[in-house]
């Protein structure tokens, strides 16, 4: 098994800090590499990052980041020739994620480029829990949907109810009432 990196050895709010260089156009690898090591010199690591370890670590942060914006395209395709709902569209993107990490793994499987066998396990197990958040996180959107409906259908039959008994105490016919109500109803349902 490989030895880590000396990116992958950074605490986690030195490494959080090393993205935001790397995240800022102003900043050159070479500075955020330089700045990175003022750090770990100031809070007395005594470890230090070459600028070929920055190099790599953003190379493969971008090429995280063109999958994931790639993924939002086809997500958001996607979207648009279903015409899913606003609070769904989440839910489409991070299938559509799922659907493309579980794809390429696949492929990375059958070319046998598997360097780690504890590493690839690991991200199938990963990749498995995903999918299961995304199964309980669809499922939760659900209920809450159906929870608002009946929310404002109850409030719709209420507002009925009580136009009901202002026109009753109005003087207004049974007939009409019943057609207020059922008016009111037909509007909201």
């Amino acid at each position: 098994m490989p030895t880590p990196s000396t990116i992958d050895r950074l605490p986690s709010d030195i490494l959080a800090q090393l993205q935001l260089l790397l995240q800022d156009p102003r900043v050159t690898q070479l500075e955020a590499t330089a700045r990175i090591n003022e750090i770990l010199e100031a809070e007395g690591h005594p470890e230090r990052v070459s600028k070929s370890a920055v190099n790599r670590y953003a190379v493969k942060m971008e090429e995280v980041g063109a999958k994931l914006r790639q993924s939002r395209e086809v997500a958001q395709m996607y979207i648009s020739q279903v015409g899913a709902a606003p609070q769904g569209q989440t839910g489409l993107l991070i299938n559509e994620m799922l659907r493309s990490m579980a794809f390429e793994l696949s492929l990375k499987m059958q070319e046998s480029d598997v360097e780690d066998p504890e590493s690839m396990g690991a991200t199938i197990g990963q990749l498995k829990n995903l999918a299961l958040t995304m199964q309980r996180l669809e499922q939760s959107a659900t209920i809450n949907v159906k929870r608002e409906s009946e929310i404002r259908k109850q409030a719709v039959e209420q507002a009925a109810e009580k136009a009901a008994d202002v026109a009753q105490q109005a003087g207004v016919s049974a007939d009409t009432i019943q057609r207020i109500r059922r008016d009111v109803l037909m509007m909201a349902g």
